[in-house]
């Protein structure tokens, strides 16, 4: 459609005969939502798959886990395919089957330490009573307080507390049965994720359509390396941390020094959280089974093994490929453990390091990558700069 614009005094001619060209302009350009639009529909977007995730966690839980076990035991298995020649099946369930002997070891020590705990276990309902009696002793001379009314209140609870933990330990083998049938779906999502690896990939490749092969590679391949070494790393971060708390234990004379150090391995690797409870588990049991003292330098070396922790260990050894500043990770800790319980804490910071990996990837998504790093990317591109100027 052509339009003749004419040289003449009438207003409506030119205003007519210019319209196709003004709305041939209009419909030509690129029409953008304002954006609280755009953010009102990234968090309904959040609420749906927050309320998909919530319904969804008898499946979700097993499936992610199987997931992050899939990619750590990735090369184990494509080692076995390429160099042994094994059939896929064979190498996949030779992987799983390695990785079920190494956790049934962790699970094998804990065990034997707990099972030396419970048949200590008149011991330490003697010696908890005799703790509160000595601390209501010592309020009395140093505050000069009278007690002895709530004497009997302080011992029924201590014996109270006490005489619940057979039922506490019951209840705890009566679960038994529902973690074995939780850890069988784990490991068949992780049999199936690593024998349809190839299929799994293909279908995101053609659901995001071929412009996109380089993004998608490029996002597979990251999420691949970083969660490789960031489970990897947690893992070699928790047995040196459980062996220097053994060994600090041991030398004050502590006399669970295994059990305990392992408590502090175990805990050390759900980041803020998991440091409190085993603090507070250690000094606990320290408290039961000897001195105050003891459990006053016990309290000391897990805060010291901590802090070297934190500053040292956790940068060199698990690395800072994806970091995460200090208040999502602490606010993905919480809402982990409010959908999912302690697996939800587990599973938090993984499952944002992925979405960091696809926000930093993707142009529109950018601003939600940067706001879970924080400003240690823009000081990475600020030092990078100056470094090529």
């Amino acid at each position: 459609m052509y339009c003749v614009i004419l040289f003449v005094s009438s207003k409506h001619i030119v205003h007519d005969s210019c319209y196709p060209i003004q709305f041939f302009a209009m419909t030509s350009k690129k029409l953008i939502a304002p954006f609280y639009e755009r953010l009102s529909l990234v968090l309904i977007g959040l609420l749906a798959l927050g309320f998909f995730v919530v319904q969804g966690k008898d499946v979700l839980d097993p499936l992610v886990f199987g997931f992050l076990f899939a990619i750590l035991l990735l090369p184990v298995s494509a080692f076995l395919e390429k160099k042994l020649k094994f059939p896929r099946s064979m190498s996949s369930l030779v992987s799983i089957l390695l990785l079920i002997a190494f956790i049934y070891g962790i699970l094998y020590l804990v065990g034997t330490q707990i099972s030396k705990l419970s048949s200590d276990w008149p011991m330490l309902q003697k010696q908890v009573g005799q703790s509160i009696n000595n601390l209501t002793a010592w309020i009395e001379d140093r505050f000069h307080v009278d007690l002895q009314s709530k004497t009997a209140f302080l011992k029924n609870t201590g014996e109270k507390i006490m005489q619940s933990g057979t039922e506490v330990v019951g209840t705890a083998f009566g679960a038994v049965s529902s973690l074995l049938l939780f850890y069988l779906f784990i490991m068949i999502f992780t049999f199936f994720i690593l024998f349809y690896r190839r299929l799994l990939f293909k279908f995101i490749l053609q659901a995001f359509g071929h412009d996109n092969e380089p993004i998608v590679h490029d996002i597979v391949e990251n999420i691949q390396n970083i969660l490789r070494q960031y489970i990897l790393g947690l893992l070699i971060e928790m047995v040196v941390v459980a062996t220097v708390a053994c060994t600090a234990f041991w030398i004050i004379g502590i006399k669970y020094a295994a059990l305990l150090g392992i408590i502090v391995g175990l805990f050390n690797i759900i980041p803020y959280l998991g440091i409190f409870t085993a603090l507070f588990l250690s000094v606990l049991i320290t408290f039961a089974t000897g001195a105050v003292t003891d459990a006053i330098w016990v309290g000391g070396c897990v805060l010291g093994i901590h802090a070297v922790d934190s500053n040292l260990l956790l940068p060199t050894i698990v690395g800072s490929k994806v970091r995460l500043n200090a208040l999502i990770t602490f606010l993905g800790i919480v809402l982990g453990e409010m959908i999912w319980g302690l697996s939800g804490m587990f599973l938090s910071i993984p499952m944002i390091a992925i979405f960091k990996i696809i926000f930093d990837r993707i142009e529109s998504l950018k601003p939600w990558g940067y706001l879970l790093g924080g400003d240690y990317e823009y000081k990475k591109s600020a030092e990078k700069k100056m470094k090529t100027e």
